[in-house]
């Protein structure tokens, strides 16, 4: 769609910098040391990165700069990705309409007590012994994910998102906690899946820190931003920025920072979308 209405797509193209000029957007920056020019810049950053890591400092101001630093962006979810060599059976869900059960998503956990036992453990920066897990089996819905009679034997894949998993550690690091927040994840799933140890063949952790290395999320959170009541609706991001207008005029959040916020919605794009239309439209006397 992107192509067909004329519009480029590059990859490996990393932006270093928004580039603007007395308060007005003129493009970005990248790191191969080429500038594009562009008098609108939508930016799918959370809004940390977007205004202090991309933004021009002397043109976002102390204050801002400020407000935006104390956004709550401290993440707590790690991801458990697992390559099996069978279907796991869930308790409860192992009757003839078992499979079907499992093609949505699977939620561990025992109630609300548990929940707030588990969220505890980040105010005191450590990890969960009992996590919430969210899963999915999507081999369940798409075989064609793993190669038919593959010789290490994989059948399905389980996608897992565990909470809490506070971002900062109060003691170790991530990189060394990695392996015990898979074992962890495994030991809660045999919980609900008895036998699903011994069906494993491949595990990727991927810890708050990977998150933010790998995908750029700031402090590992996959909602760019914590949704509390301070942080949504006219307060996403930032109370006076909460309509994809960034403080750089021509400079739009379209991202999970902006409301409604993080997940996959495609509400963000959506309205920025429209809102960037309606302001071009305007600037054009149409």
């Amino acid at each position: 769609s992107v192509r067909a209405a004329g519009g480029e797509i590059r990859t490996n193209a990393h932006v270093i910098a928004v580039t603007s000029d007395a308060g007005r957007v003129r493009g970005v920056a990248l790191a191969s040391g080429q500038e594009i020019e562009a008098p609108v810049v939508a930016s799918g950053l959370d809004p940390k990165r977007t205004l202090l890591g991309l933004a021009d400092p002397t043109e976002i101001g102390p204050t801002l700069a400020w407000r935006t630093r104390n956004l709550n962006l401290r993440g707590a979810v790690a991801k458990v990705n697992l390559s099996l060599s069978g279907l796991p059976r869930f308790l409860g869900a192992d009757g003839a309409d078992g499979e079907r059960r499992l093609r949505g998503r699977i939620v561990m956990a025992a109630g609300t007590d548990e929940l707030e036992r588990a969220s505890d453990a980040v105010k005191y920066g450590r990890i969960s012994e009992v996590l919430y897990l969210e899963a999915t089996i999507p081999t369940l819905l798409d075989p064609a994910l793993v190669e038919p009679g593959r010789a290490d034997g994989v059948r399905h894949v389980i996608s897992v998102l565990a909470q809490y998993a506070p971002y900062h550690l109060r003691e170790g690091d991530w990189d060394s906690e990695r392996e015990r927040l898979g074992d962890l994840v495994v030991r809660r799933l045999e919980g609900y899946a008895p036998g699903i140890t011994d069906l494993v063949v491949h595990r990727r952790v991927t810890t708050p820190l990977d998150l933010e290395r790998e995908y750029g999320l700031t402090e590992g959170h996959p909602l760019h931003g914590e949704q509390g009541l301070d942080q949504i609706f006219a307060w996403r991001p930032l109370l006076g920025h909460a309509r994809y207008r960034m403080p750089l005029d021509g400079l739009y959040l379209c991202g999970s920072g902006a409301h409604p916020g993080g997940g996959v919605t495609g509400g963000p794009g959506a309205n920025a979308a429209r809102q960037i239309l309606a302001d071009v439209r305007k600037r054009q006397g149409r």
